[in-house]
């Protein structure tokens, strides 16, 4: 869907990006973290020509964008940005209907799919005649999000899209996005320096330092095979609690005992280590019984279950 080939761009004596190659396949969320001037945003806004690259090629379905007009390539492409950007002057329906005017769309056309966003972005029914302050930063946001999703654009590009919100609002945001039908069939890239962010919502991460990319690859590839001092070290403040979060009960379940059928309440191994170890620690369980799709169970304790976490870690672990 999207390849970046020796992209790069300077400012003055100021290297920003240096020689960054990577792909995004169709469907995918690809999400550029790193430090604050890593060159994450830079890299972002050079995929829809906001910024012009000073060397390398950027490609959209094979074609090199350089040959296209950058408004026509905007329009098609979603574009949610950190401050949300909309029109203070605009209502909520006029802030959405943007993209569909320049692409001369008819009304009605327009209005069936604002209604179609609203509800699925979860907006009240009477927002669309308000102005933007008179919404919730929450609701902004999802605004933003329709106003980039509304031409169904195919590819989505994110720039720290929760970085203006409370932490509460952030995370039941987040939530809704990762959930949210809408964007499942999207190639997404997103930027941000949120590390929980990253690996809660990233199909694969690109990290970033100083305009190069350090390593590319999934949440746990990054979390279990770190390939460099950067990688390692980036991580390490919140390594632990990543790993329970992005390591599932089907991931340790070699490393469980089979159990015979003891209860009505069971759950499904895609359930991470963390949710596994909330639901002891809260539902004050001394168990939890687990069924795969094959029918079988296995029960865990506590014990049980950091004893199988920590053998999987040994056996994964490189780096």
């Amino acid at each position: 869907m999207i390849e970046l080939i020796g992209v790069s761009k300077k400012y003055g004596a100021t290297i920003a990006v240096n020689q960054v190659s990577f792909k995004v396949n169709e469907g995918e969320n690809l999400v550029l973290l790193g430090t604050s001037g890593c060159g994450k945003t830079t890299t972002l806004k050079m995929i829809n020509r906001l910024i012009e690259p000073d060397g390398g090629q950027v490609l959209i379905d094979g074609k090199d964008i350089k040959q296209q007009n950058p408004e026509k390539l905007r329009r098609g492409i979603g574009y949610v940005m950190q401050n949300i950007g909309l029109f203070p002057h605009y209502t909520i329906e006029e802030n959405i209907s943007v993209i569909p005017k320049l692409l001369n769309w008819e009304k009605d056309k327009t209005d069936r799919r604002i209604i179609e966003l609203v509800d699925k972005l979860h907006l009240p029914k009477d927002s669309l005649k308000l102005y933007p302050n008179e919404l919730s930063g929450g609701q902004q946001q999802r605004v933003g999000l329709a106003r980039a999703l509304v031409a169904d654009p195919s590819l989505l590009l994110m720039d720290e899209p929760f970085g203006a919100l409370d932490n509460v609002t952030r995370g039941s945001i987040r939530k809704e996005f990762k959930d949210l039908e809408e964007l499942k069939r999207k190639t997404i890239v997103m930027v941000t320096h949120d590390v929980q962010e990253a690996f809660e919502l990233a199909d694969r991460i690109c990290l970033m330092d100083k305009g190069e990319i350090m390593q590319v690859g999934t949440p746990k590839e990054l979390l279990l095979n770190p390939l460099n001092d950067f990688s390692r070290k980036f991580l390490d403040g919140e390594r632990l609690a990543l790993e329970f979060k992005m390591i599932r009960i089907s991931d340790v379940w070699a490393n469980l005992h089979e159990a015979s059928y003891v209860s009505e309440n069971r759950f499904s191994p895609e359930l991470s280590v963390w949710d596994a170890m909330e639901k002891l620690r809260s539902g004050n369980l001394s168990e939890l019984i687990f069924e795969d799709e094959k029918g079988v169970f296995k029960k865990i304790s506590f014990d049980i279950l950091m004893r199988a976490f920590n053998q999987y870690k040994n056996t994964n672990q490189h780096g």
